[in-house]
């Protein structure tokens, strides 16, 4: 396969909410991420929200898909394979009393994995939390 016929970065990765002004927030002031774009789709009955950290043309995006008509009550079925998103921190103590502070309940307060690989030199820092809509958000300890 050449380079022309692969795929060659990650855009997004997509989760449904039931409250798009209520994760909109949650990404952008829990998390710090920035509104990317937000469109809406009068025919389909959707509007999507893009949100990241940095320029959208090079760094991956999270998409929030509201399905109009659902509300808050509605709550979508996760499924046991997907897993969480990870975001990477610079101080992971820090960054947990900030969720915290937010009223965001630690799912796993910050400490070192459980388990080493031998490719790795260090035990890393992580932490789990769930967000609005209950996926759950893993941070990593760079």
């Amino acid at each position: 396969m050449t380079a022309l016929n692969h795929p060659h970065r990650i855009l997004y990765s997509m989760i449904r909410v039931s409250n798009l002004e209520k994760s909109i927030s949650f990404y952008s002031n829990i998390l710090g991420m920035n509104l990317q774009r937000k469109e809406e789709y009068p025919e389909g009955g959707f509007t999507l929200a893009f949100l990241g950290y940095g320029d959208e043309v090079t760094n991956p995006t999270i998409e929030l898909t509201y399905n109009w008509g659902v509300d808050s009550s509605d709550a979508y079925e996760h499924g046991s394979a997907f897993g969480h998103i990870a975001l990477a921190v610079k101080d992971i103590h820090a960054v947990c009393k900030h969720i915290e502070l937010a009223g965001i309940e630690l799912i796993r307060a910050p400490g070192p994995m459980k388990f080493k690989s031998p490719n790795r030199t260090h035990l890393e820092n992580i932490a789990f939390f769930k967000d609005p809509d209950g996926y759950r958000i893993e941070l990593v300890e760079d």
